[in-house]
C-alpha cells in the first residue's frame, strides 16, 4: 500500500452554558501525525478506492455509527478489509462503566459485538475473525490488577465473548466479482505446431 492516511475525527465544539467541551480547541485542530480531520460518516475518499480501513474505537464516538459503516462499505474495494476495535457493553467492564458514569452522560457509545456483526452483514461485509480481551474489571493501581489478573485467564476459556474489548476483521464481498491478479500469472507459453498422425485409406483394386 504505497499511500496511507491517518484521519482524526473532528473536534466537538458543542457549547453548553457558555463553556465548550474542549476549551481552546479549533475546528481544524488535529493530533500530531494526522493527515486530515473528517467525520467518519462522510469520508473524503472516492468509491472503491481503499484496500484497508482501521477504526480504533471510532464507532463509539460517532453520532451515527451505522452511517459510518456505510461509508466504510462505500470506500472499500471488492475484497477490501476493515479492522474494527471496540468496547463491549456486555462485559464486566461494561457493567462497571454503566454504574460509575452519571446518567445522561454518554461520551463513548459502546457498540455490542452482535449488533456490529448484524450491521456488517447487512452491508455485505463478511466477518473473518473476532477476538476478545480484558475480561476483568477496570481497576486503578498495579496491586489490584495483579490480584484480579486471574479473571483474564478464566474469561478467555469460560466466557470469551464477554470480554471488555473486541477486535473484528471483516472483508467486503461483492457478488459476481472475480479478483484478478497480475497479468503475468496468466500468460501461457506460445502454441507450437505439433505433428499429427495421418491415416491412409487404401482402396481395393479391381
Amino acid at each position: 500500500m504505497p499511500r496511507r492516511w491517518l484521519a482524526a475525527q473532528e473536534v466537538d465544539l458543542t457549547c453548553e452554558s457558555g463553556a465548550c467541551q474542549v476549551p481552546g480547541a479549533l475546528p481544524t485542530q488535529a493530533p500530531a501525525g494526522a493527515h486530515l480531520v473528517c467525520h467518519p460518516e462522510a469520508l473524503p475518499f472516492g468509491e472503491a478506492s481503499l484496500d484497508l480501513l482501521v477504526l480504533p474505537h471510532t464507532l463509539e464516538r460517532c453520532q451515527q455509527p451505522h452511517a459510518a459503516l456505510r461509508e466504510v462499505a462505500r470506500v472499500l474495494v471488492p475484497e477490501g478489509k476493515v479492522l474494527i476495535f471496540g468496547l463491549n457493553p456486555w462485559s464486566v467492564w461494561g457493567a462497571q462503566h454503566a454504574l460509575e458514569r452519571p446518567a445522561g452522560l454518554n461520551a463513548a457509545r459502546a457498540l455490542s459485538y452482535w449488533r456490529l456483526r448484524d450491521w456488517l452483514q447487512l452491508l455485505q461485509l463478511e466477518v473473518l475473525a473476532a477476538d476478545f480481551g480484558c475480561h476483568g474489571a477496570a481497576l486503578d493501581g498495579p496491586l489490584w490488577q495483579q490480584r484480579w489478573h486471574w479473571l483474564d485467564a478464566l474469561g478467555e476459556r469460560a466466557w470469551p465473548v464477554l470480554g471488555g474489548a473486541y477486535c473484528v476483521l471483516a472483508v467486503k464481498r461483492v457478488q459476481g466479482v472475480r479478483l484478478l491478479g497480475p497479468s503475468w500469472r496468466y500468460q501461457t507459453a506460445p502454441v507450437q505446431a505439433a505433428t499429427a498422425p495421418v491415416r491412409k485409406h487404401l482402396g481395393k483394386k479391381t
